[in-house]
Parts: C-alpha cells; sequence; structure tokens
C-alpha cells in the first residue's frame, strides 16, 4: 500500500498521463475505462493500480486520483469541477500542455549544464596531472584529489535532496529563499503557482473559499503557505480578494492587487488572475532562458582559470633543477 502522503510525478510524467487521457476523453471511453487503457512507466503505474482499487470501493475517480498520488490536490479539484460540467476533455489537454511546456523547460536547461559539467569532471582529473607526472604525488592521491569534489558535490546534492523531499515542500521557510539570485525568483514562482492555481479553479467554477486551500497546496514554501493562508481568513471576514491580499507580506507586486481589482469589478476575476500569471511565467521563463545562458560561459570561464592556474601553480611547465644540482 502506498503512503498517503505523495511526492509528485514529474512533469514529463504529468504531461504524458494528460495527453493520453485527453485523447481518451476525447475518443469516447468512459472515465471508469480509461484508466485500465492507460499506459504508464512503473514509477506511475503502482498509482494507477491504486487508483482502480480506490475507484471499485466507490471513491470518484478525482477523490481516487489524489489518493493514490496520480493527481494533485489541485489536479483532483480541477478534474472534479469537470466532470459536474461535462467533459475534462479540454482540461485535460490545458493541463497537458501546461506540463510539457515545464518539462522542456527543465530539460533545456539540463541539456545546456551538460557540456559544462563534463569540463568541470574533466578539469578534475586534468589538474592534478602536473604532480602525478612528477612524482609529487601516487595514483592513489591522483585520484583523491580528482574525485574529492565529485564527492563533495555529491554528498551536498543528497543532503539537499533530503532537506527538501517530499516533492520539495518544505513546513518552515525554505532554504531556497535565501539564495543568491535564484531566492527572488523561487518566491515569484510560488506565487505564481498559487495565483495560477486559483484562476484555474474559479475558472472551472470552484467557490473561492473551496479554491483557497487547493491553491495553496501548489505553494512549496511553508512560510509563505501560512502567510497565504491569512487571504481565506480575511475572505471568509467578507474581504474582497484584492483588500484581502493586501498586507501579505510575500505580495509586493501591485500589479496582481490592480488585476484582481479590474477582475472583481468587471466580473472577470479568473480571467485577470491567468492574465496576470501569463505576464509572470513569461518574466520567470526569461530568467531562466537567460540562467541558461549565462551560467554554461560563467562555468566555461571559471574552470578554464582553475585548470591554468593549477597547470602553472603545479609545475607542469616548469623545469625543476635536481635536489644536489
Amino acid at each position: 500500500m502506498l503512503p498517503k502522503k505523495h511526492k509528485h510525478l514529474s512533469f514529463r510524467l504529468r504531461a504524458d498521463l494528460f495527453a493520453q487521457l485527453a485523447q481518451l476523453e476525447t475518443a469516447g471511453i468512459p472515465f471508469d475505462r480509461t484508466f485500465a487503457i492507460l499506459r504508464m512507466p512503473p514509477k506511475a503505474a503502482a498509482r494507477l493500480e491504486r487508483m482502480q482499487i480506490l475507484a471499485a470501493k466507490g471513491r470518484n475517480p478525482a477523490e481516487a486520483g489524489e489518493q493514490s498520488g496520480l493527481f494533485t490536490k489541485l489536479e483532483a479539484r480541477l478534474i472534479q469541477a469537470a466532470l459536474i460540467a461535462g467533459s475534462p476533455a479540454a482540461l485535460y489537454r490545458k493541463l497537458a500542455d501546461f506540463y510539457t511546456d515545464r518539462a522542456m523547460q527543465i530539460a533545456t536547461m539540463k541539456s545546456r549544464l551538460l557540456l559544462p559539467a563534463f569540463m568541470f569532471v574533466a578539469a578534475l582529473f586534468i589538474q592534478p596531472l602536473p604532480a602525478l607526472a612528477t612524482g609529487s604525488i601516487g595514483i592513489f592521491g591522483y585520484l583523491w584529489q580528482a574525485l574529492k569534489p565529485i564527492l563533495l558535490i555529491g554528498a551536498a546534492y543528497y543532503a539537499l535532496r533530503t532537506l527538501t523531499s517530499g516533492d520539495a515542500r518544505s513546513a518552515g521557510k525554505s532554504s531556497y529563499q535565501s539564495v543568491p539570485i535564484v531566492g527572488p525568483i523561487f518566491i515569484r514562482r510560488n506565487l505564481r503557482d498559487f495565483f495560477e492555481s486559483l484562476g484555474w479553479m474559479l475558472e472551472a467554477g470552484v467557490s473561492m473559499l473551496d479554491a483557497l486551500p487547493a491553491a495553496l497546496d501548489a505553494v512549496e514554501d511553508g512560510d509563505m503557505r501560512r502567510e497565504l493562508a491569512k487571504i481565506r481568513t480575511r475572505i471568509e471576514k467578507g474581504a474582497p480578494l484584492a483588500a484581502a491580499l493586501v498586507g501579505v507580506s510575500y505580495i509586493k507586486n501591485d500589479r496582481v492587487i490592480q488585476f484582481v481589482q479590474t477582475g472583481e469589478a468587471s466580473g472577470t476575476l479568473p480571467e485577470m488572475l491567468l492574465r496576470h500569471t501569463k505576464l509572470e511565467s513569461a518574466e520567470i521563463d526569461s530568467f531562466y532562458q537567460q540562467l541558461a545562458d549565462w551560467l554554461p560561459r560563467l562555468i566555461y570561464s571559471a574552470v578554464a582559470l582553475w585548470m591554468a592556474y593549477g597547470i602553472v601553480m603545479g609545475g607542469g611547465f616548469v623545469p625543476k633543477m635536481p635536489a644536489n644540482f
């Protein structure tokens, strides 16, 4: 039996899942037969099987998908609303396109870092070569000097993954907020996900008070979730959304409040929220694009300088006089 809390499936797997669901729904396959036809890799197949078991026990498809870990809370709420309204085919296509874009962004970033990573590893083995050639270190010392940075980076990466396990969600203030350059974009991305989820829920016909908890679930940072939870409390007391946003510490962009005010005044709140998040996504994507462009160049330069320094200081090109000359 799977645990109650599940790490969310990757963007690539979720894109594939919703693309298949869209095709089957468009083909007119009944929802209860859809999940018997789906083909997913082992990582998701166990959740799919668990969902079928829960559905056979009388759970509705959206609830069974959430409890099995196949759907996130937000996805389950959107699917439930779409099922009540009619066919969820359009929602499936929207989610498939959304996760495809996110998966492509991550794949692009990783592909651009492969060559710099290869150069870095190569530099680790090249830098101590002069010392090995002159006999200053033995083969084991050479291997230790080359592998030590890799082991340290691996340990740091493992520690980071351990601290951010459970779908990268933190109970308190995430350490990502303190990372230079990336910290502010981490906050903006969480806010974007919150307002985007809220806009989708409202667009699907879910009430504001029911939509807010699901939107909060899209926020990774625990401290941000607590701050944003104040919005629901204020709305329960009768405040409109625009007024409820004022004073929330993480909301420092007046644009979203202006968009919300316009949406509430014109009756187009979901549309205005999604328009705001579209602009935010474009700016966030631009940041990652620039990072993907410049980070490899910085790594190339740093590695080249480090290699040159190590070779020169290691005496690889400096002839040495015999000790008894």
